[in-house]
Parts: structure tokens; C-alpha cells; sequence
């Protein structure tokens, strides 16, 4: 996204949350502005911001967990929504109106069979499609239009490849506030495009792929009375980052080996990377997690990027590549990480590097039976989360994780976000087409290692025995 006018972006309200900043992450620049100023990108650089909260004026460092904690049985609004109740780390003053639909609270799941699949004696999924909307998004949007109501916007809008959309839809209705979301005509999975019409929203289809919507989505920045909230927006990295927070305290703040996400548009990665150096730089943990990013292998800008830093030794994390060659027609049935060009990548690679990570990419025949595997779990996710087993099963048989190291998955959305895509696989007859893997590209054919095709039987008591019977 291009920089913003500051004469007509930066739009500066009363003085809350004062001793936090927007603080420009280019070594070059460094650039702080406000917290209320109306910015998504540094006006002076283009580069990418990050909200910095003066961890230094939190008080009674050593008795956040417990304060958390006895929060979660309080009925205060704010405390049963898992982001607010870690507000202490969230650039806002007290006593500020939030928007929320008691988001976060997620499970932390324990999977035997992903497990085995991945080569590990333990495995735990941590579900965000437990979420209001079935998505991680809400973590963050439940900051974003908080944001926005504070600043007075009239409008919220993003670009979206679903689930922001539905996210957003939803929060925007609790505020009461006029929403838009500019998706890719026809790449959407219709359980996600339902979602959003029955919030509300206007539902703008573009002709174009995600990226094109984004480049709209900058050209509406510098209008004052449109709050933009993708993930380029740093408020929505300060509530994704509770996930890091709360997964730290299911694990009564042992710090797990490995944590892995899919990798889209950046934002979680960026987040869960904030949140676990917020967490250290408090000293209420001693190290990193490992963070990875998993992504698709017809959409992986940052994979490719950090293969090609490998290759030359590394980068540090304070030496961050300014530019990423983007996928110009990225492909993939995980259409939640459809994405060529993504927004927070700098912010996640930086994170990556910081805790000593992997970048990799797994195939669409290897999601797809990631996916089924996690289902056997009872657990269930869409398409794109199912990239984080399918990519642990690979970083485990490359040495990088050990079968007896803690690993803790994300899934970012439920099952049914994509039905169609769940149906099709059991019943053998999902794959990549030549339309949706771009002009070039052959079409992809998935043979499900764990179909489960329903069977058609005689309406008969024998007849359901005998089935039975076959299938133990």
C-alpha cells in the first residue's frame, strides 16, 4: 500500500492511549506518530507500522498472569472477551467503549492422530475457529473498529479473501457502523460471502484476484471518513497478538518449542511474533517459540523469499529485505491464503528471524489430506489452517522439529468456512483447474489418502450391519 497524504490521512482525536505510538519498523526512517493519527503506512517512508506500548509503564509486571486469570470469571463486557481482558498491553486508556463479541477464549486441543501424521509424540492444535465468526480475524477486528469508532469514522472497509470480510461485517453491525468489503469475484467460498451479506455489508465484487482489491483499498486510504481494516492496520495486530498471550497461559506459561501458522497475508504471523516478544521483554517468559510460517505452494512470496536468504546465509532481524517478489497469479484451493502480494510480510519475516523459525511451502495434495487427518481428530478446520500439520509432517521429517519437542498448531478457520471444498475431497473429485491455477499452469488432480465417500445401501436393518461390519 502506497503512503497515505498526511494532510488528509492523519486525522487526530482526543488524547487516549497517549503514551503509545505508531512507530515506523524501516531501520531507515524510524518515523513515530501518534496513536490516534488516522495512518497505515509511515507518510514519510511507505514502510510499515507497528504500534509500540510502553511496556516499561505497565505496573505490577509479575502479577499480569494472575490478574488475567481471575478476569476470565468476571462478567464485565471487557473481561470475557479474550483480548480486552489482557488490556494492560493494548494501546488504549481506560474506561475507552469497546466493540465485542467475547472473541478469543479459543480451545487449545490435544491431536493424537495429526500427531502421528506429523511425526510427533504430542501435538496441539490451537482452534481460532472458535472465534464468533469462525475465523481468527475477530481478535484483531474487535481493536480495528474500536479504533474506528474512537476516531469517528462513518466507514470501515478491506479487501478480503472471506473471512476479514465476514469479521469485519460483524464487528461493523455491533458498532452500527456502514461497512463495504471488496472481494475477488468468484474466488470466494459462499459460506464466508453468506456471512457478510447477513451482517450487513456492502458486498463489492471486483474483477481481479486479492491483490487487485488491496490496491483499491489504498487508493480509499486517504479518506477521512473511511477507516481501512486489513492487517496492514497495526490496531489489528495489537488484538491479534492476545492469541500469543492466551496460548501462554493454556500452557500455564510453559513456553512450547514450536508454534506454527499459515502464512496469507502476514498478519498473524506478525501478531503471534509481537505478542511472544511483548511477553519476554516483560519477563514472564524466557525464550522464544519457534515461529513458522506454512504456505501454499501456488502462493508463497515469503517462502521463497526466505529460501533465497538461506541460501545466502540468513538475514538478521534488524536488516529486513525492503522488497519481496510477489506472485503474480498465486493459486490454491486454500483460498483464505489466495494472496501474491502480502501486506504484514515484513513484520512477519522480521518475526520468523527473531525466534530462529522456518518458511516453507506444502503442496495442495498435502493440505488436502492435512485436513482430513485433523477431521479424524474430531476438531475440523477450512482448507488454508490445515497447512500448519501438513507443513509440521515436513519441517519434522527435515530434522527442524523433533518428534519430543511441544508443538502447538493454529488453525485459523472452521470447517465450515468451505464445505465444498470438504465434500469434494471425500468424494474424489477436488482439485485445481486450469482457470484457478492461472493461464500457465496444469491442472491439479488431489487423491485423497483419507477419503470417506458416502455408500449407498438398502433401507434394511442387515443392510446397515453389514456395512458396519465391512468398514471396522
Amino acid at each position: 500500500m502506497s503512503a497515505p497524504n498526511p494532510r488528509t490521512a492523519r486525522k487526530t482525536t482526543a488524547a487516549s492511549g497517549a503514551e503509545a505510538l505508531q512507530s515506523c519498523i524501516a531501520p531507515s526512517c524510524g518515523a513515530s506518530y501518534g496513536i490516534r493519527d488516522q495512518i497505515y503506512v509511515c507518510p514519510r517512508c511507505g514502510g510499515p507500522l507497528e504500534i509500540q506500548v510502553p511496556l516499561e509503564s505497565v505496573s505490577q509486571t509479575r502479577d499480569l498472569p494472575k490478574r488475567w486469570e481471575a478476569r476470565a470469571a468476571s462478567r464485565d463486557p471487557k473481561d470475557r472477551s479474550g483480548v480486552w481482558r489482557y488490556r494492560e498491553l493494548l494501546p488504549f486508556e481506560a474506561g475507552v467503549p469497546v466493540v465485542t463479541l467475547f472473541e478469543g477464549n479459543t480451545p487449545l486441543y490435544d491431536a493424537p492422530r495429526s500427531a502421528k501424521y506429523s511425526g510427533l509424540a504430542a501435538l496441539r492444535l490451537k482452534h481460532q475457529g472458535c472465534n464468533p465468526t469462525a475465523s481468527f480475524k475477530d481478535t484483531g477486528m474487535t481493536v480495528a473498529v474500536t479504533q474506528a469508532a474512537l476516531l469517528g469514522a462513518r466507514t470501515v472497509v478491506c479487501a478480503s479473501t472471506g473471512n476479514t470480510a465476514a469479521s469485519l461485517a460483524a464487528y461493523a453491525a455491533r458498532a452500527e457502523l456502514q461497512c463495504a468489503i471488496l472481494l475477488p469475484r468468484g474466488q470466494i467460498s459462499p459460506a464466508k460471502l453468506a456471512q457478510s451479506m447477513d451482517y450487513g455489508a456492502i458486498v463489492c465484487e471486483i474483477a481481479g484476484n486479492f491483490d487487485d482489491c488491496m490496491r483499491l483499498i489504498s487508493e480509499l486510504a486517504d479518506e477521512p471518513s473511511i477507516y481501512i481494516a486489513n492487517s496492514i492496520n497495526p490496531f489489528r495486530i495489537e488484538g491479534q497478538k492476545t492469541v500469543a498471550f492466551e496460548i501462554l497461559q493454556q500452557c500455564e506459561w510453559q513456553v512450547p518449542d514450536h508454534v506454527v501458522v499459515p502464512g496469507g497475508n502476514m498478519g498473524n504471523s506478525s501478531a503471534l511474533g509481537k505478542g511472544f516478544d511483548e511477553m519476554l521483554r516483560l519477563g514472564l517468559i524466557d525464550r522464544l517459540p519457534k515461529l513458522s510460517v506454512i504456505q501454499a505452494e501456488g502462493a508463497a512470496p515469503l517462502a521463497h523469499l526466505f529460501a533465497g536468504m538461506e541460501s545466502f546465509g540468513g538475514a538478521v532481524p534488524e536488516n529486513l529485505p525492503d522488497h519481496i517478489e510477489v506472485v503474480r497469479n498465486p493459486s490454491t484451493l486454500a483460498t483464505a491464503i489466495k494472496i501474491g502480494a502480502p501486506v504484514s510480510w515484513q513484520k512477519s519475516l522480521r518475526a520468523v528471524l527473531r525466534s530462529r523459525g522456518s518458511i516453507i511451502t506444502v503442496s495442495e495434495q498435502e493440505i488436502a489430506d492435512a485436513k482430513a487427518i485433523i477431521g479424524l481428530d474430531g476438531i475440523g478446520c477450512e482448507p488454508a489452517s490445515a497447512t500448519t500439520v501438513a507443513g509440521i509432517r515436513n519441517l519434522t521429517a527435515a530434522g527442524k522439529i523433533h518428534s519430543e519437542e511441544s508443538v502447538i498448531a493454529v488453525l485459523t478457520g472452521h470447517v465450515l468456512k468451505d464445505p465444498d471444498y470438504v465434500s469434494h475431497y471425500h468424494r474424489g473429485t477436488v482439485g485445481l483447474d486450469s482457470t484457478e491455477s492461472g493461464e500457465a499452469a496444469k491442472p491439479v488432480h488431489i487423491t485423497g489418502a483419507f477419503r470417506n465417500t458416502p455408500i449407498k445401501i438398502a433401507a434394511s436393518k442387515e443392510a446397515i450391519l453389514e456395512s458396519l461390519e465391512r468398514r471396522r
